[in-house]
């Protein structure tokens, strides 16, 4: 048999299980003149080589296209930006300057979620979380299956009809895959690249090792050695395991409601459900705030937003986010309407 090599491109991918979320730290603000800044204060922001400017009305929908929540978003080797959302045609590829390409995916309908892309002997694969039929597809950009993943009876840890439903999956440098049981109940299960079964570790809880909405995972790249990198949160953490399932540490700094993740050049981007996005250096020190507002509170609605109330650049619900190999960042929110959003990257 011939040798697999997989090479990690970006991770993009509670039954909306919210708590109340405290304000915690202000965005850092950059802006070049008065004028931008009385028209929009979230118009331009960061600093250094995490510099932004936001791009208004970028993504635009086709006419036969209605946006659910915004759940997943990755770039593939074209650069086109790829969105995972609950309505029809539930991936949808766009150029980077926003004009629609194609979609497909009608079966994600209501359950579209996780949306992770990996590069496998020069293919690239969309690993997607059904939160509606409870299932893990691979499938290519085109939307063929490769396999599906149902829950992990053999784990023994639903003999008692617990709930489980994955909410995001990550893919190890040898290939293992990785499923966060998010809206269930918060276990991690590992399977080998042909989707066979291997362990599961963690379950509902707040010390060391147990989660409590596991909703993001990845391998993280940025060390001497990969680990399983997990979004735990409800809580308000992040915590990191061994390729085998043990645990190793936990961060627990500048987060309010941690989804998701991505990587580029040292940097960790971390999408934060509570109203930011934030982005830690290869220590995991806090580099930059974007598009939290200090005040941010849970609107009574949330997350059904009126949209006469969204500013370009200040954020809702940031439920996952990526950055592109220009290092520009695509933003998706938990809306029910939807929510695009691309900070470009100020040279």
């Amino acid at each position: 048999m011939q040798e697999t090599t997989y090479t990690r491109i970006s991770n993009s991918i509670t039954r909306r299980s919210v708590l109340k979320g405290a304000a915690a730290g202000a965005a850092a603000l950059a802006m070049p003149n008065l004028a931008l800044a009385a028209k929009n204060p979230w118009k331009v922001q960061g600093s250094g080589k995490h510099k932004y400017e936001v791009i208004e009305g970028w993504g635009v929908i086709p006419k036969h296209i209605t946006l659910g929540y915004t759940h997943g978003v990755c770039v593939d080797s074209q650069g086109r930006v790829i969105v995972h959302h609950t309505g029809k045609d539930s991936i949808i590829y766009f150029d980077d300057k926003g004009k629609f390409i194609k979609s497909w995916g009608d079966e994600f309908e209501g359950g579209a979620h996780g949306l992770t892309i990996n590069k496998e002997n020069g293919e690239e694969y969309l690993y997607l979380s059904d939160t509606k039929r409870d299932l893990v597809i691979k499938a290519d950009l085109d939307g063929k299956k490769i396999w599906t993943i149902e829950k992990p009876e053999q784990s023994g840890v639903y003999a008692d009809g617990k709930e489980y439903t994955p909410t995001n999956v990550a893919i190890a440098p040898n290939g293992d895959v990785y499923v966060a049981d998010g809206y269930g109940s918060s276990y991690i299960h590992q399977y080998n690249a042909n989707a066979e079964y291997i362990r599961t570790w963690g379950g509902k809880g707040s010390e060391d090792g147990k989660m409590n909405c596991p909703h993001g995972i990845t391998i993280d790249l940025r060390g001497d050695d990969p680990l399983v990198l997990v979004a735990d949160r409800a809580n308000v953490r992040l915590q990191y395991f061994t390729l085998d399932g043990k645990h190793v540490k936990n961060v627990a700094h500048e987060l309010r409601h941690p989804c998701h993740f991505d990587q580029r050049e040292g940097d960790l981007l971390v999408p934060d459900l509570f109203g930011r996005v934030t982005i830690f250096n290869k220590d995991n020190e806090l580099v930059e705030h974007l598009g939290g507002d200090p005040e941010w509170n849970k609107p009574d609605q949330y997350p059904n937003v009126p949209k006469e109330t969204l500013v370009p650049g200040k954020f809702v619900s940031p439920h996952s986010a990526c950055w592109d190999a220009d290092g520009n960042i695509y933003v998706v929110e938990w809306i029910d309407y939807g929510r695009i959003t691309k900070f470009q990257r100020v040279a």
